[in-house]
């Protein structure tokens, strides 16, 4: 098993607590530079130290581990003998992904749900597929609250800390990820360009990417901005939302969008707070897109059915943020609004997907800071953006 994530998600953690529950392993990290060089010196044989079972934190500090793993699993494929963690997504590293078909199964760790701090099971990804909803009725000032969860994040240590000290994690964990992890998994010399992109990355919130008018922007090349924004997704700063597309009669984006891992972090790099949030609607539809995107993705990793996630766009100006798409083809539309009422034009886009696959799509929802669920239409219903957690 290959458990990969940003860092300070709680890696470790979690495959320690799989040893304190009965998996008999050692543990070793690689952040330790004794161990480190032992690794790097001579793979097969620090490989060939371990009877039994293993834990190693942090592989992707010694790549050529992976070689060497994979010429100890081929020779005896007991399950459990290697948990591999990284906080870099080793599929997309050169060598490494090659090394690791189909031999391990590998598990994204993100930032805690909402679901996981209140400590609940979420499975909205689940629910919105069955054929009935359960009613959602709020109370109190649901927009406050979401604000707040958004600009909060999921990491676990800025969830314990007061407000005045997020700030100060938020950037130093920028700074020590582009300047340690990035040079460690790349042999780029320009990592001081990286925080620049992901600051104008975070001043446009799950944008369609456009490449050409990004590289503009930052006065770079396009080969060379793209060699940046695969670093950024390597190390789990990033994610691109990539474009649904199926032939519906009209001509529809294939370009993914940006979404920036986590909103807390989103919020610190591009200063939005909750005040600014409230005097600019549009950034904030973005900043609440961003946030339930990610909710999304996180709940797929434990959903029975595991959707995937998308974003549909026509030329023609009918879009729908955000599209869950089961395996056998059926599909849920979600818009998202910032705003505590709905109309009849937040649901245009998800009625040109109604129309369009009429026997797949289960429904379209509006997703809003309202406080009760509204049926629109059939097919088309709106909830309060707690359903994501409330389900």
């Amino acid at each position: 098993m290959t458990v990969v994530g940003a860092r300070q998600v709680g890696k470790s953690t979690f495959v320690r607590e799989i040893i304190r529950r009965g998996h008999r392993a050692e543990y070793v990290s690689l952040d330790d530079l004794g161990v480190r060089r032992l690794a790097n010196a001579d793979a097969r044989g620090f490989i060939a130290r371990f009877s039994g079972n293993v834990v190693i934190d942090e592989v992707q500090l010694a790549p050529d581990l992976f070689s060497a793993i994979k010429l100890a699993v081929d020779e005896d494929r007991r399950p459990g003998r290697f948990i591999l963690t990284g906080s870099a997504n080793v599929l997309t590293l050169p060598r490494i992904s090659e090394s690791l078909a189909g031999r391990t199964d590998v598990h994204t760790l993100w930032p805690l749900s909402q679901g996981e701090i209140e400590r609940r099971r979420d499975r909205f990804v689940d629910r919105v597929f069955e054929r009935d909803l359960p009613r959602i009725v709020e109370a109190g000032d649901l927009r406050a609250d979401v604000v707040r969860r958004a600009l909060l994040g999921g990491y676990p240590e800025v969830l314990r800390r007061g407000a005045s000290a997020r700030g100060a994690w938020f950037r130093s964990y920028v700074e020590t990820v582009i300047q340690r992890t990035a040079r460690e998994i790349s042999e780029i010399e320009g990592v001081a360009e990286l925080p620049r992109i992901l600051a104008a990355l975070s001043g446009r919130p799950a944008s369609i990417l456009n490449r050409a008018e990004l590289s503009r922007t930052l006065g770079m090349n396009a080969k060379t901005l793209d060699r940046y924004l695969t670093i950024l997704l390597q190390i789990f700063l990033i994610h691109l939302l990539p474009a649904w597309h199926q032939n519906i009669g009209k001509r529809a984006t294939k370009h993914p969008k940006v979404l920036l891992d986590d909103t807390g972090m989103l919020g610190y790099l591009s200063g939005i707070n909750a005040e600014r949030f409230s005097r600019d609607p549009t950034l904030a539809g973005s900043l609440l897109e961003n946030f339930i995107a990610l909710e999304l993705l996180k709940q797929t990793g434990w959903s029975e059915e595991s959707p995937s996630l998308n974003h549909f766009r026509t030329h023609e100006g009918d879009e729908v943020d955000l599209v869950l798409e089961r395996r056998d083809g059926s599909l849920v539309g979600i818009e998202v609004k910032a705003s505590p009422t709905v109309e009849s034009s937040d649901f245009r886009g998800l009625r040109t997907l109604l129309l369009a696959r009429p026997k797949k799509v289960v429904r379209g929802i509006v997703l809003y800071t309202g406080l009760r669920m509204v049926d629109h239409a059939p097919g088309l219903v709106a909830l309060p953006i707690s359903a994501l957690w409330k389900m």
